[in-house]
C-alpha cells in the first residue's frame, strides 16, 4: 500500500489513478482549479444549454430528475437545479425499509421535501431487501453492493417511464476520490459502470426466496433502452465552482439539514458529522472498508479537506490514526439483528475479506494497520505498480 505524495489517496483504492510522479488525479485536478485553469464560465454556459436542452426534450411536466437521499448533497442539487437554472425537477428517491431508516433520515427527507418539490419515493419490498443485503454482505463483505443497484437505477426506470430524459448527478468520482470510472468531463451517462454498480447485473444476488421478478428495482435499464430514451446524465459538480460537501453541507444545513451532532468521531469513524445521514449501517460499512482496503471514511475526509486547502498532510495523518475504520459495536449489533444473523457469524464474514497485505498482528495479538503513511509511489514494487500508472 502507497499513497499520493499530495493527500493520503491510497494505492489500494479501486480504479485509483495515481501517475508516475507519485499524484492522484483529484490532486492533479486541484492543482487546475488553484492555477485558475479551468473556465468555469464555459461550464456554466455548457451547463445552460444542457438545461435549456432537457427543458426542450421532456415529453412530461419535469424537465429533469434529480435523485434523492435527502441529504447535503441531494438538497443542494435540488435547490441549484430549480433556483439557478430556472428548471422544474422531478425528485426520485429510494427509501430505505422503515426498520433502517433513521428519524435523521425520514426528517432529512420530509425536510427536502417541504422546501417545495415534487417527489417520487419507491420503497422496496423489505423482506426481498434484507435477503440481498445479506447475500451482498456474505459475497462481498459488503451489503451495499445490492441497495446501490437500486438506488441508482430507480431514477433511470423513471425517467424511461416518464419520458425525462435529463439527470443530475452529484460529482465525478475521479475529481473527488481520483476514482477513475468513466469520463473526465461532466458526462454520467455511463455511470451504470463504476465500481458500485458495476454494470447494473443483480442476478449474482438470487437466491433462495427471491426470483427475477422481484429484482425489476435493483436492475438497470439496458444500454439500449437508455439509448432508445435518449437519457443524458450530468455529473452537476463538474460545473459549479463551489460544489464540494463542505460547502454542499453548509447551503444544506442552512435549509433545515439534520447532521449528527451527537455521536463522536470515535463512535462513528466520521469527522464532518454530515455523511450517509439517512441510516446507521454505512459506519459499520466503512469499518469493514478499512479492514478490506485499508482505509475509511476518514481517509477520504482529510483528502478533501487536504484538496480545499483546510488541512496539511501531516494533520491528515494524524487525524487519520485516531479515527478511520471507528465503529461503535452497537452499530454492529444492530446490523446484526437487522438480517438475523449472529455477531459471530457476521466476524467470520468481515476476517474472513482481511487484507494481510495491509494489516498484521501486533505483540499483543491484535491486528494493525503496518503501512507507513510516507510510502509512495516512488517506493513501490512493480509488481505493486501493476495497473497502477
Amino acid at each position: 500500500m502507497y499513497f499520493c505524495k499530495n493527500c493520503l489517496n491510497p494505492s489500494t483504492r479501486p480504479n485509483i489513478h495515481i501517475d508516475e510522479e507519485g499524484v492522484c488525479l483529484a490532486c492533479r485536478y486541484h492543482e487546475q482549479r488553484r492555477a485558475g485553469a479551468i473556465d468555469w464560465g464555459a461550464r456554466r454556459e455548457e451547463l445552460v444549454k444542457l438545461a435549456a436542452w432537457g427543458k426542450a426534450n421532456t415529453k412530461c411536466s419535469y424537465d429533469c430528475i434529480v435523485p434523492i437521499s435527502g441529504g447535503k448533497d441531494s438538497l443542494r442539487q435540488s435547490l441549484y437545479v430549480r433556483d439557478e437554472l430556472g428548471l422544474k425537477p422531478l425528485l426520485v428517491s429510494c427509501v430505505y425499509p422503515p426498520e433502517q431508516i433513521t428519524e435523521r433520515g425520514a426528517y432529512n427527507l420530509a425536510n427536502l421535501i417541504s422546501l417545495g418539490f415534487d417527489t417520487i419515493s419507491v420503497h422496496l419490498d423489505p423482506r426481498v431487501w434484507k435477503i440481498l443485503m445479506l447475500q451482498a454482505f456474505i459475497q462481498f463483505a459488503n451489503w451495499c453492493k445490492s441497495t446501490e443497484l437500486a438506488l441508482y437505477s430507480i431514477p433511470i426506470h423513471v425517467a424511461i417511464a416518464y419520458k425525462i430524459p435529463l439527470l443530475f448527478l452529484g460529482e465525478n468520482p475521479a475529481y473527488t476520490i481520483g476514482e477513475r470510472e468513466s469520463s473526465l468531463d461532466g458526462d454520467a451517462t455511463m455511470m451504470k459502470y463504476s465500481n458500485t454498480v458495476g454494470g447494473g447485473n443483480p442476478d449474482h444476488l438470487l437466491t433462495d426466496g427471491v426470483s427475477w421478478r422481484d429484482l425489476h428495482f435493483y436492475r438497470y435499464p439496458s444500454d439500449d433502452e437508455m439509448q432508445w430514451a435518449k437519457l443524458r446524465i450530468a455529473y452537476l459538480g463538474y460545473h459549479i465552482e463551489d460544489f464540494n460537501s463542505e460547502k454542499n453541507a453548509e447551503v444544506a444545513k442552512a435549509n433545515g439539514l439534520w447532521v449528527r451532532d451527537d455521536e463522536t468521531p470515535e463512535e462513528i469513524g466520521d469527522i464532518r458529522g454530515h455523511f450517509c445521514l439517512d441510516e446507521d449501517f454505512s459506519i459499520m460499512n466503512q469499518m469493514i472498508k478499512q479492514v478490506k482496503l485499508g482505509f475509511g471514511r476518514v481517509m477520504d475526509q482529510v483528502c478533501e479537506a487536504i484538496h480545499l486547502g483546510e488541512m496539511d498532510r501531516e494533520e491528515a495523518i494524524r487525524i487519520v490514526k485516531l479515527y478511520d475504520g471507528k465503529c461503535h459495536p452497537r452499530y454492529v449489533q444492530r446490523f446484526c439483528d437487522y438480517l438475523g444473523i449472529s455477531t459471530e457469524y457476521f466476524w467470520e464474514i468481515v476476517e474472513a475479506y482481511r487484507n494481510k497485505n495491509v494489516w498484521e498482528k501486533n505483540a499483543a495479538g491484535d491486528w494493525a494497520l503496518k503501512f507507513d503513511f510516507h510510502r509512495t509511489r516512488d517506493d513501490a514494487t512493480p509488481e505493486e505498480l501493476g495497473g497502477k500508472s
